[in-house]
């Protein structure tokens, strides 16, 4: 069965253009060029990527990414936005998106990000399927459900912060950089990207630190990159 792309764009000729790319790669896609239809369409459809501009009529991209995300923390995200600002970057992100395009963008680079998402979505759920629970203690990773837990209480992370804790706690104490990151979670390494890793480990870590007693797990190496590791708090 053909996967379908949600796109929400409100200049016409870039929605069409991106549509009449997406078909002729095998997808099937439905458009809007309204904000508000693109968040009904949203809520009420079932799509395997969502591609939504921040500036829309009526309903802005950003508050359709929150409302999505308050439903569905899986669904692939792209924002789609002409501002070319660190500021609109990371508003994007942080309502849930797991990656963005900044205006304007090739038609190959747009080709090459929905196949990494899409990608990546495929392959967790062979993680899901096939990896083994990670345990620290009174902390589990469970791929098999793509559920995080501190001792009864359950933590709700996207799609992405799962792939990116599940990746990290893989391998303890060992450090990665953004561009390693970049390459190893979301499927590529693009000059320029690095605020999406930037963003994503600190509403990971957000939601991590949130939970009453649970260890620091995400750690900052300054000028070189992140790594987790587990010491429970005696």
């Amino acid at each position: 069965m053909s996967q379908r792309i949600l796109i929400v764009e409100d200049e016409v000729d870039l929605a069409n253009l991106i549509e009449i790319t997406l078909n002729n790669a095998g997808f099937v896609v439905q458009k809007f060029y309204c904000g508000q239809q693109g968040l009904e369409a949203a809520l009420s459809g079932k799509y395997d990527l969502l591609m939504l501009d921040i500036m829309l009529p009526l309903v802005d991209g950003l508050e359709i990414c929150r409302q999505v995300r308050l439903k569905d923390p899986l669904t692939p995200i792209m924002m789609l936005t002409a501002r070319d600002t660190e500021t609109d970057r990371v508003m994007g992100l942080n309502m849930g998106a797991d990656d963005y395009l900044t205006k304007p963008f090739s038609i190959r680079e747009l080709q090459a990000r929905v196949s990494a998402l899409l990608r990546r979505a495929c392959l967790a759920q062979t993680v899901q399927e096939h990896n083994k629970d990670i345990v620290f203690a009174d902390f589990v990773i469970e791929p098999s459900c793509h559920k995080v837990s501190y001792g009864q209480r359950e933590i709700e992370l996207t799609s992405t912060e799962f792939d990116l804790l599940y990746f990290l706690a893989q391998h303890p104490g060992q450090v990665f950089n953004r561009s390693q990151l970049l390459d190893s979670v979301w499927g590529y390494n693009h000059l320029g990207y690095e605020h999406t890793v930037n963003s994503h480990i600190n509403r990971l870590r957000a939601k991590l630190e949130q939970q009453e007693n649970l260890p620091k797990l995400v750690h900052t190496i300054w000028g070189v990159g992140y790594k987790f590791e587990y010491a429970k708090v005696s």
